[in-house]
């Protein structure tokens, strides 16, 4: 069965068709990255504007040569002005093609990135718990089963992605945050490669705590997150005085591994509260590097799941994942 999936949430035009949820046929995605990098994140407005204008382009050709059973699209959550253009342009398709039309949550549809061009023993194991971050959302979820997705916790402030995106600004890092942060602190790693690998049970030789951040929330018990306080006390330091070039990438590696270690460390707690060995992560973060590293380090004793790089951000794959196995999987 092909299911055409339509995800225009923020600031991406995105449409593909997908075969039985899992074999990805066609996937195009039209961004306005470059002109949300000038404004140093993204303006609403804006990015609507744009998503009209990409939208036709787009569907001409993720739609080339392609019959579909179904059209499904994001609802919810996301920018209004956003949803509008895919909701409506899902309604159109859906009366003309005269088939089924299946309104989908942005964040389920970023769970069902792990099941996108994996075969079935690759794909997630049930039960398992996701953590989803991303640019506006942190948070844990147990799935028990399709139908069966319950919701442990989350952010109380703000996102890790959205902290990310504040902290490279304070650094002067540029927009996006993640993937900036990631090249800044690397070089930290990169310089000392041969030492880490050497002194891999003695961390921090390579990990020096200069700046001494906050974990908040890392001993709490539960499955809460809260990134401000982390977010706040770098950009204080940076307020402090001036940073040199070594400080900046010292302070983006500090700033990296303590964020990453509340988000593991969280999801740790959720997977032994639920008794699951099963963990996965999805989302626009759960392509950062050092994320990924840490979770292939627990393969030993977890299965971990993760969507492959380039279905961790918003796409219209997942939404259409999302729709064959909550509608026509048996």
């Amino acid at each position: 069965m092909k299911i055409l999936g339509i995800e225009t949430s923020c600031d991406e035009t995105s449409v593909s068709v997908v075969q039985d949820g899992a074999k990805v046929l066609t996937l195009v995605t039209a961004t306005s990255l470059e002109m949300h990098k000038k404004t140093r994140g993204i303006i609403p407005e804006n990015a609507a504007r744009k998503q009209v204008e990409y939208m036709i382009p787009v569907l001409q050709e993720a739609l080339s040569n392609q019959d579909v059973d179904a059209v499904a699209v994001t609802e919810n959550p996301g920018l209004i002005g956003s949803l509008v253009v895919g909701v409506e342009t899902a309604k159109a398709l859906s009366f003309a093609l005269d088939k089924p039309l299946h309104l989908i949550s942005h964040l389920m549809g970023h769970i069902y990135s792990l099941w996108l061009d994996k075969n079935r023993k690759e794909q997630p194991k049930f039960p398992f718990v996701v953590l989803l971050v991303s640019g506006g959302h942190t948070e844990l979820y147990l799935v028990k089963s399709h139908q069966q997705i319950n919701f442990l916790g989350g952010t109380r402030d703000d996102a890790v992605g959205e902290c990310f995106d504040k902290v490279a600004r304070s650094l002067e890092l540029g927009y996006p945050g993640g993937p900036a942060i990631d090249a800044e602190a690397s070089k930290i790693f990169n310089s000392q490669f041969s030492i880490y690998f050497a002194l891999r049970n003695t961390r921090k030789v390579c990990n020096k705590n200069t700046f001494k951040l906050p974990k908040p929330m890392i001993t709490s018990k539960d499955c809460e997150f809260s990134f401000s306080g982390l977010k706040t006390a770098v950009h204080r330091i940076t307020l402090s005085k001036k940073l040199n070039n070594d400080e900046v990438t010292q302070l983006a590696f500090e700033f990296r591994e303590t964020a990453v270690e509340i988000l593991i460390s969280k999801l740790l707690f959720a997977s032994k509260m639920n008794q699951t060995k099963n963990i996965a992560v999805v989302g626009g973060v759960a392509a950062n590097a050092l994320l990924r590293q840490r979770l292939e380090e627990l393969r030993s004793t977890y299965t971990v799941f993760l969507p492959h790089l380039k279905y961790t951000g918003d796409n219209g794959a997942m939404i259409a994942s999302n729709a064959y196995f909550n509608n026509y999987s048996k």
